[in-house]
């Protein structure tokens, strides 16, 4: 009786690893391979969502906001991209927009660049300038946002629209005064064309004059929490343990990134890696909170801001946004960055 007892037990534990096992996840990173993606590629590469149980495919992404699309498509279960991006479509589609389950940028990349020559280092000195922005991105939807809470006329600042990929090169030949850009972004696409972003450039940050607002992390389906909301703890664990390794060794982080693309710079990449820690995620927030959770009045002004900037029909409210019922206790989410 003790055998067959055993035997049953051992039987029971096979088939609810093998349920487990079977828990397959779609997710989209919020761009091309990219240092900042290194939790999500060593959650993966070191076993971390295995061991929970789950079988995560990561796929290249296309934009953070796309991040969001992509999920409400249904072609992918969880992703790494923009909250304001699902404060947007939660405003119109509120039964279909992701929820972040995990706050990775504590800090928002939203930024005006421009050389120093220039003299651009507050909004009001923005006024009788060209700026170059990408439409329909955040940092170029919200400027006028930045523009009403620091009293700058915009209809004294002449704003030309282009591509991305055009934003670096008509800044560097002079053509426009400043980009509308992702710090995290651009200062490596200076790198690439042979600039000192820190050095002849001036960063004009829009959490330094208004739009505190968050940016990137985790976040996953309305269906997934539903119907596996133990997968979506899992993913969560994973990619928090991996977020909290990375911070005291990032070469740990890379080495996951090259294993998941070797055309990756590692050089280029490692220090963007860096710059992510250091520049959007490191805050005392983070210090006091956690890595993984924020704090719901500053998301509820938060939302206010992309409604004005957006013109939204309906304001969300935090809890549709975002969803901390998953995060581990703040003891496994304590952040120390050591820069090596």
């Amino acid at each position: 009786m003790l055998k067959t007892f055993l035997s049953t037990v051992a039987l029971g534990l096979c088939l609810n690893s093998a349920a487990l096992a079977d828990t397959t996840i779609r997710l989209t990173l919020g761009w091309k391979t990219q240092g900042s993606d290194a939790a999500f590629l060593l959650a993966k590469e070191a076993g971390y969502f295995e061991a929970e149980g789950l079988d995560v495919t990561i796929d290249q992404g296309e934009g953070s906001a796309a991040t969001v699309t992509r999920i409400m498509s249904g072609s992918y279960d969880a992703g790494f991209g923009d909250i304001n991006a699902i404060i947007q479509n939660a405003a119109t589609r509120p039964d279909e927009a992701p929820v972040m389950v995990y706050q990775i940028w504590n800090k928002p990349p939203f930024a005006i660049v421009s050389k120093k020559e220039t003299n651009i280092t507050a909004p009001a000195d923005l006024v009788g300038k060209t700026l170059g922005g990408a439409q329909g991105t955040p940092t170029t939807r919200l400027v006028t946002v930045l523009a009403t809470l620091n009293d700058v006329d915009m209809t004294q600042v002449k704003i030309d629209n282009m591509g991305p990929n055009l934003q670096e090169p008509m800044l560097i030949k002079g053509d426009i005064d400043g980009a509308l850009v992702f710090n995290i972004t651009s200062w490596f696409n200076l790198i690439n064309n042979r600039q000192d972003p820190a050095k002849d450039y001036n960063w004009l940050l829009f959490g330094d004059h208004g739009l505190d607002l968050y940016s990137n992390g985790l976040m996953v389906s309305q269906k997934l929490i539903a119907e596996n909301p133990q997968a979506v703890a899992g993913l969560v664990r994973a990619v928090n343990k991996a977020a909290i390794e990375i911070g005291l060794d990032t070469e740990k982080g890379m080495d996951s990134v090259v294993a998941y693309d070797n055309l990756v710079k590692r050089d280029l990449e490692h220090d963007r890696l860096k710059f992510s820690y250091e520049n959007l995620i490191v805050s005392p927030e983070v210090e006091k909170l956690g890595l993984g959770d924020l704090d719901d009045s500053r998301l509820t002004r938060s939302i206010d801001i992309v409604a004005e900037g957006y013109q939204l029909p309906s304001k969300p409210t935090a809890d549709q946004i975002f969803d901390r019922q998953f995060l581990p206790p703040l003891e496994e989410r304590k952040l120390t960055y050591t820069v090596n």
